[in-house]
């Protein structure tokens, strides 16, 4: 079995990511509309949120393998590390990107009003792969699944909150906006707005475009820091 299959398999083996991967993002498509905000109905607000947890949550997986010494046999087999971290990173890529599809077009066939369906797929793409990069570097910081995971929770709910994914942004303090801007939750809610009220695609790609400048940074903070 491929590192790729395997890694799919253990993805969906465990019941926790079970829930995480199938139940929560199928909820997303039903949620109804916000009035007047958000501008998109709730489910499509807060996926990306859902994108976070489940971005680390299959990142871990990653983490069980290094406690568990399969990194120290990686030494003698006849794989290598990039082999491996690639590998898993393109399974969870695959999934999240299917998950991205059916929560999207999902809706368009439940008649959500999502203005832009297939700019919003890829907006959410983009982030998807944010989510996994800034998994890895996080990952690659600590030794013990249960205090990253729970650390990394609390992580979420600040640069949700002050990336203005629950809260807009034209209600904080003029410092608070200033600050917002460094995180990728920020981005991706402009990329939201943008769906319902964007009009120059050069503003939308430059929103993606810095989404992968984080994914960029995040992954190789992550690859080189598991490779020492």
């Amino acid at each position: 079995m491929t590192v790729f299959r395997f890694a799919l398999k253990r993805s969906f083996s465990n019941k926790t990511n079970l829930v995480f991967l199938t139940l929560f993002p199928m909820t997303c498509i039903f949620l109804p509309a916000g009035d007047p905000w958000p501008f998109l109905p709730y489910g499509y607000q807060y996926f990306g949120i859902l994108i976070l947890f489940i971005g680390i949550r299959l990142a871990t997986i990653i983490l069980e393998d290094r406690e568990k010494g399969v990194f120290k046999r990686l030494a003698v087999a006849p794989i290598s590390h990039f082999h491996y971290l690639s590998q898993n990173q393109l399974a969870y890529s695959v999934i999240l990107i299917a998950q991205c599809a059916i929560v999207v077009y999902g809706g368009v066939l439940f008649g959500q009003e999502l203005y832009q369906p297939s700019s919003l797929f890829f907006l959410f793409v983009s982030f998807s792969f944010v989510s996994l990069a800034i998994a890895l570097a996080w990952i690659s910081i600590f030794r013990k699944k249960d205090i990253s995971f729970l650390i990394y929770m609390s992580l979420i709910f600040l640069i949700v909150v002050l990336g203005g994914l629950m809260i807009p942004i034209e209600l904080f303090p003029d410092l608070l906006k200033r600050i917002a801007v460094i995180f990728p939750t920020y981005w991706l809610a402009e990329g939201l707005n943008w769906i319902v009220y964007g009009e120059e695609m050069l503003d939308f790609l430059l929103i993606n475009g810095v989404l992968w400048l984080y994914t960029t940074v995040f992954m190789i903070i992550g690859s080189i820091r598991k490779i020492q």
